[in-house]
């Protein structure tokens, strides 16, 4: 609403830009409606389903992105410090709600330093409400969400994991009826863990807040961990220092590296149904149509040559074909 009062006091025609409140059945009307000529969508992975089903079956220009599950590579190599900050930033920054949030860590070989090292970082990271400057993780939607975190940490725990940092008793001062869960940090986690294949929060829903880890014993090993997942658009691998990084990107098919915004962005597998994807080029093709016109400019009269030649490439000048944006 604040973006489109902005467009509006920018002068804006009317209609131009317009925001629709709704839920399924304003949804599908516009993924029925004749006028419109093209959805783009981000939310969670059966809805993306949806939304591209209907819209194409509709004869229009779709892009539906879904859920996300994005894992870090931390190889033996890594600055473990430098690899810390930057997951713990991937991880719980921004409460976890971007696209290509880091919720899933594969460490190769000893963890165990990496993993204090990140524990000590998650604990000082501040839970509180949204509005106040010195949170640093806020609250979750719903109490139905919150349950369904803390369901994801107590699995883990049935299933032998260890909880290294548990959020899910934490208490904000003030906000005892909010739905918090505090920065979580699960370690020795299997790939049967159902939260290694489920975004603990979709891009509809606020707070990412556990990171599982899994711990191959060698480099070759995270390529199949990382690819399996259903919806994985993206891996991040910390640097080091004896080229390890370097060999493992050329490995294995993982989705693409953490995009910066002016590259193009969709996904793979469940994180993008159909082919157009967001940002750089990509954005601009979905969003606009090329045009292309054909203009003739006959022979000046007298010159011999018929008005409506019948092809052939004998004859004088060609048609000139001009393609242009709009």
């Amino acid at each position: 609403m604040l973006i489109a009062d902005l467009w509006r006091e920018a002068g804006l025609p009317d209609d131009v830009f317009t925001v629709v409140h709704g839920d399924s059945v304003a949804v599908n009307a516009l993924l029925d409606h004749p006028g419109v000529a093209g959805i783009s969508f981000v939310g969670s992975t059966p809805v993306a389903r949806h939304v591209f089903e209907r819209a194409t079956g509709s004869g229009k220009r779709c892009q539906a992105l879904g859920g996300a599950k994005n894992h870090a590579v931390v190889l033996p190599d890594a600055d473990v410090a430098s690899a810390a900050d930057a997951l713990t930033a991937a991880g719980y920054g921004s409460a976890g709600e971007r696209c290509m949030a880091v919720s899933a860590v594969v460490a190769v070989g000893d963890a165990d330093p990496l993993v204090r090292e990140l524990a000590e970082r998650a604990t000082a990271l501040v839970t509180g409400p949204g509005t106040d400057p010195g949170s640093d993780m806020g609250p979750l939607i719903t109490a139905a969400h919150r349950d369904r975190v803390a369901g994801y940490v107590g699995s883990a725990e049935d299933e032998g994991a260890t909880v290294v940092v548990d959020g899910r008793d934490v208490k904000v001062p003030g906000a005892d009826d909010g739905f918090f869960v505090g920065p979580t940090l699960v370690d020795h986690v299997t790939r049967r863990w159902r939260s290694t294949g489920t975004r603990s929060s979709a891009r509809s829903c606020p707070c990412s807040v556990s990171t599982p880890w899994t711990r191959p014993s060698r480099w070759s090993t995270p390529t199949p961990t990382a690819t399996a997942r259903p919806s994985s658009p993206g891996t991040a691998t910390p640097p080091g220092g004896s080229g390890g990084t370097s060999r493992w990107d050329g490995r294995g098919q993982r989705g693409h590296p953490v995009p910066m915004a002016y590259y193009s962005f969709g996904g793979w597998k469940d994180s993008l149904f159909g082919d157009a994807h967001i940002h750089g080029m990509e954005g601009v093709r979905f969003n606009t149509r090329l045009k292309s016109v054909t203009t003739r400019w006959p022979e000046p009269a007298g010159s011999g040559v018929p008005a409506a030649p019948i092809p052939s490439t004998s004859l004088g000048r060609q048609p000139l074909t001009v393609g242009w944006r709009c």
